[in-house]
């Protein structure tokens, strides 16, 4: 389950501006599989012109560290990879912040996101199909393990929920099937 701290300093605030969001990487690998600590949030959010305002103002400048409202639209207007952070002054905890861009796997999984509840508060979360495909091009990029653990405790953990035969497609067409293998091989150790 996802640190607490996590959902009060950042989710209760998005949830509040209307903006869509989910949460991914490591937060929502221990929401489907095994948790390990982090100390940070993936988000990724829908922010342009029109929310960009509400977004800002959930993050004061006396509580947050926030990007200025330029930066955060030229990071909301790549097509691809927009990206910024928020960091609460109180406490050091980072939200690392993707923008919906024109990416078509960001377009699918915000359609497709889960919610939970948690303390009263509604939670957004990526689809775990989602969170796979980006651990496995995280480990594509830079090679680190944890991306395949945590692949693997999703597949120990949540298999039944994946759209396997949607998965594999995109595995294929994005190029991770030795990556895929790698983290199917974790499960065997």
């Amino acid at each position: 389950m996802p640190e607490l701290d996590f959902i009060t300093i950042f989710v209760t605030r998005l949830n509040r501006t209307g903006a869509r969001y989910m949460i991914t990487g490591a937060v929502a690998c221990a929401v489907y599989g095994v948790p390990r600590l982090t100390n940070d949030v993936d988000l990724v959010l829908e922010v342009g012109t029109k929310s960009v305002e509400n977004v800002l103002a959930a993050f004061p400048p006396d509580a947050f560290y926030c990007p200025p409202r330029e930066i955060v639209m030229i990071e909301a207007e790549r097509p691809l990879r927009g990206h910024f952070n928020l960091v609460h002054h109180d406490t050091g905890l980072r939200a690392d912040v993707y923008t919906l861009g024109e990416d078509p796997l960001h377009d699918w999984a915000i359609a497709n996101r889960n919610s939970f509840e948690l303390q009263g508060e509604r939670v957004w979360l990526a689809p775990p199909e989602y969170v796979i495909l980006r651990k496995l091009e995280s480990y594509r990029e830079g090679g680190c393990s944890k991306h395949l653990m945590d692949i693997a405790g999703i597949l120990e953990l949540s298999s039944d929920e994946l759209k396997t035969d949607w998965l594999q497609e995109k595995i294929h067409e994005y190029g991770l099937t030795r990556e895929w293998k790698k983290a199917k091989e974790m499960l065997k150790d």
